[in-house]
């Protein structure tokens, strides 16, 4: 008989979260356009629960041209009305104008650094941070890399970035690494 594998505690039994924690979460990503999908997904995620967004995921992509920062930068308030519409998505004035004013953000970054995961990564000085949290309650919610990196998107106009919703970011795209030590996917400092 096959044992099963172990993992943190929060994807529970649900085959979509727990496919999302075993390939994606804490894996460092440097694609700008899966950095883009992170940042829309994570900022829509305000007051809501991941699961909600991670089935609505399929959706946000049709909505959002594929989480394609240089078409989404180029949407006007013709597209604003139509994803606001969109039952597939949430639909938060502040939050789809956040995402449409964010990706006009990233282009500028990208234009700075010529990358926006050259610039998301300085907040780590290149590396992930590997904790070692042996229950979830020793997870934090905000970090001083997610304050710094919160007061700097602000600083440049980006919209939805506050130092919770970075953090989250940061362990999405694997600039955090907070699996529990008892999970398979945590790997030691």
């Amino acid at each position: 008989m096959k044992t099963a594998k172990k993992r943190c505690t929060w994807p529970g039994e649900d085959p979509l979260m727990i496919r999302y924690h075993d390939e994606q979460w804490g894996k460092p990503e440097h694609d700008d356009k899966k950095h883009f999908e992170a940042f829309i997904l994570d900022a829509n995620q305000a007051g809501l629960s991941w699961r909600t967004i991670l089935y609505k995921r399929e959706n946000f992509r049709k909505a959002f041209a594929n989480f394609d920062f240089n078409k989404v930068a180029t949407f006007t308030k013709k597209d604003f009305n139509r994803l606001m519409k969109d039952k597939g998505i949430i639909r938060n004035r502040m939050k789809v104008e956040a995402a449409i004013v964010n990706a006009r953000k990233f282009l500028e970054i990208r234009k700075e650094f010529g990358t926006f995961d050259k610039y998301i990564w300085s907040f780590v000085g290149g590396k992930t941070i590997r904790n070692a949290h042996k229950k979830n309650s020793d997870i934090g919610a905000t970090s001083k890399e997610s304050d710094a990196m919160s007061k700097d998107l602000k600083k440049r106009g980006f919209k939805f970035v506050g130092s919770t919703i970075c953090y989250a970011y940061m362990q999405g795209v694997g600039m955090v690494d907070d699996h529990l030590t008892s999970c398979f996917r945590h790997k030691k400092k």
